[in-house]
Order: C-alpha cells, then structure tokens, then sequence
C-alpha cells in the first residue's frame, strides 16, 4: 500500500461518482427524450415497457444528476448497480465479454464502488450534513 495516496481518497470518490454521472446523464437524456421509441425497444423485453423505459431513463437522468452533486449516492449507486446487473444478466451475456458487456459491466463495478464508498468528502451529503446508513 502507499499510505500517502490515502490523503486523496475523497478526490478519488468525487471523481468516480462524477464520471459515472456524466455517463449516466448522457445515457438517459436520449431515453427521456425518445420515450416512446425506449418503450417500444423495452417492451420486447421488459413488460409493460413504457414504465420501464420511465423507470430506467429517470433512474440514469436524474440519478446521474445526484452522483455529479453527491446526494443519495448510495441509494442511486445500488439502484443502477441492480439495473446493469439486469443488463448484463437479462440482455448482454449471450454476447460475451469482449462484444457485449464490458462496459456495463465496468459501469455496475463502479455503482457497487459507491454503494460501498458513499459520497465521500467532497460531495452535498458531506456538506450538507447528511448521513444516510
């Protein structure tokens, strides 16, 4: 271990947390904007599909926008690391790793990150006083 990285773990958290936001957002925004077509590519697998196209594209929208600003991390880290596991699981393992799911996969390894990790230091949570167990 080198002890004197210790010091930036928080620096370590926020950028995490505000990577996987940017991610996240970029991933919901077209979803929200084309819910219908969401629901209709959904809906083949997912029934009924336009409430899971709603609960998928808010869940990545809005839960992005609340890891960028460090609020409810770990509430929105499991909810989106049991949404790609689903992906992964349900959708993509056919596929294999090098052609399928190595970025959801990558994506649900940083959402249990946070699940465990929290907000850390430089996140609303922190700031506002929050502690949420």
């Amino acid at each position: 271990m080198i002890q004197p990285l210790f010091v930036f773990g928080g620096i370590g958290i926020a950028f995490l947390r505000v990577i996987l936001g940017i991610i996240l957002i970029a991933h919901g925004w077209p979803k929200i904007k084309n819910i219908k077509g969401t629901a209709e590519w959904m809906g083949q697998i997912f029934k009924p599909g336009i409430f899971w196209a709603a609960v998928v594209s808010i869940l990545e929208f809005v839960g992005g926008i609340f890891l960028l600003a460090g609020f409810l991390v770990q509430l929105v880290a499991v909810l989106i690391a049991i949404q790609f596991a689903v992906i992964i699981l349900k959708m993509k393992m056919k596929k294999g790793l090098a052609d399928g799911y190595e970025f959801d996969l990558i994506i649900f390894a940083a959402a249990i990150a946070l699940a465990v990790l929290g907000g850390g230091a430089y996140s609303l949570e922190n700031f506002l006083g929050i502690l949420i167990y």
